[in-house]
């Protein structure tokens, strides 16, 4: 499990138990993981990420011609870099 060590100390040391529990969890791992790897796409990550949401799957992937497997892994990382923002503050 990767997680990005500064926003989590930063608020391992001022957050109650409850907020420190929503970082042992894969979403927030991946998250974390793609915001710290990639911090110049996580604009579009989320745009896209919302598209897929707006249309679904299915036509998302027809529409915009990647297979569906991809779109499902585009939303489910844009899923977790949300996550992880609304943690982390």
């Amino acid at each position: 499990m990767v997680v990005a060590s500064d926003s989590r100390a930063n608020l391992a040391s001022t957050s109650d138990p409850f907020i420190e529990s929503l970082m042992d969890t894969d979403l927030y791992s991946m998250g974390a993981y793609f915001s710290d790897r990639n911090p110049e796409l996580i604009d579009e990550l989320i745009d896209r990420s919302l598209a897929i949401e707006d249309r679904g799957l299915r036509r998302f992937s027809e529409e915009e011609g990647v297979e569906i497997e991809e779109a499902f892994r585009t939303l489910l990382t844009g899923l977790a870099v949300r996550y992880y923002k609304s943690v982390t503050g």
